[in-house]
């Protein structure tokens, strides 16, 4: 009986002793993205494409002699969901990186909670400057001013546009962005703003702003919004008989654009940072498994969060460690990184990226390249 008692602890001791080297059989990468509610569709291109580059990293021999496990949750675009999910994912899931894959809101509330524990997350596309906030902090999405100003440079050095009217959304996302216009437009001479008019998240008429900002009788519209707002806003506005030029940015960067829109999405031009018409063969490649698995077209958001993931696992690889300090400092060292959504420069002082601006245009329902934004005094981030 003594012996089998003793057997029985020393059982019990070695399961004690495995029981963590099971749990860090793979490398955990967490992810929060909106699976359901109003920006189900984004969440569901984020998620599908993450998945894709797995499996490619997995294929490829995984990181540091272990497959990579993606552990994802979904927050609905919610910040009071986000915030317990990062705590699961921390102190449950032990993740030892973070792809940010949901909106301005929710991404907010996390990124303090993960710079805090020395985890570092990349956001895929959530644009406000407040997400970036600590040295574990990065965004592989365009600050909002950034993409602000690549719009306006649409506007008047390609478009030529000398009045120019904006419609945006009431929130972080076209705060933001129109700050970036604003700024832009103010050191052009002959080029003004005629008309600015925000929209609530939850508006679905928009014939009243385009009513309105038709009388000021511009050259072109900046329109900020989701595929679920611009989708609505390019189809009542023809309805309404308005011919205007509509420029977008990300949030239209989706194929439930065209759905919505129909015809009316012909000649909208958006800048985002997906070029579909990428030569390079790992985005063709990309793009084409895609379309395969789902027989949708990818968008930037997917590509985005895809990249985050890409980024995270290029810094343990050159860092050889999944510890959180020298992760952050591989990623903050990163440079000249060949992305699905360019060729990534390097991140500034405050985590953000530094890489061109797409600008597509939709062609026969699709988006097609129209032209791209390599100027440094454009694209270099400033908070």
């Amino acid at each position: 009986m003594r012996r089998l008692r003793m057997l029985a602890v020393l059982l019990v001791v070695a399961l004690l002793s495995v029981g963590p080297a099971f749990a860090q059989e793979t490398i955990k990468i967490g992810m929060l993205a909106p699976l359901t509610g109003f920006a189900a569709a984004d969440g569901f291109s984020v998620y599908e494409s993450v998945k894709i580059a797995v499996d490619k990293v997995n294929a490829e021999g995984g990181v540091l002699g272990k497959k990579v496990e993606l552990v994802c949750y979904d927050d609905a675009a919610d910040p009071k969901q986000s915030v317990p999910l990062a705590y699961k994912l921390i102190e449950q899931d032990k993740v030892v990186g973070f792809v940010a894959g949901s909106y301005s809101l929710p991404t907010r509330a996390v990124s303090a909670i993960f710079n805090d524990e020395e985890i570092p997350l990349v956001s895929a596309y959530a644009l406000h400057p407040d997400i970036t906030i600590g040295d574990y902090t990065f965004r592989n999405g365009f600050l909002g001013t950034v993409e602000g100003k690549g719009a306006a440079h649409v506007a008047v050095e390609l478009l030529k546009a000398k009045k120019i009217a904006l419609i945006v959304s009431d929130n972080d996302f076209g705060t933001t962005l129109s700050q970036g216009f604003d700024e832009y437009v103010k050191g052009v001479d002959g080029v003004q703003i005629v008309s600015t008019q925000r929209y609530p998240m939850s508006e679905k008429d928009f014939k009243p702003y385009l009513s309105k900002m038709q009388a000021t009788n511009p050259d072109v519209l900046f329109f900020s919004g989701y595929y679920f707002q611009m989708g609505p806003a390019l189809k009542q506005a023809r309805e309404m008989g308005i011919t205007i030029q509509f420029i977008g940015e990300e949030g239209a960067d989706s194929p439930k654009t065209a759905e919505i829109a129909g015809s009316a999405a012909e000649g909208l031009i958006i800048v985002t940072n997906l070029n579909r018409d990428d030569e390079r063969p790992f985005v063709q490649e990309f793009l084409a498994t895609y379309r395969k698995l789902h027989s949708i077209e990818p968008d930037m958001v997917g590509a985005s969060a895809y990249d985050g993931f890409m980024l995270i696992v290029d810094a343990i690889k050159k860092a050889g460690t999944t510890d959180g300090p020298a992760v952050a400092k591989a990623l903050s060292e990163t440079k000249n990184y060949d992305g699905l959504t360019g060729l990534i420069a390097g991140f500034d002082a405050d985590g953000e990226v530094v890489k061109p601006i797409q600008i597509q245009t939709v062609k026969d329902g699709l988006f097609r390249y129209y032209g791209v934004i390599t100027d440094p005094k454009l694209i270099t981030p400033s908070k």
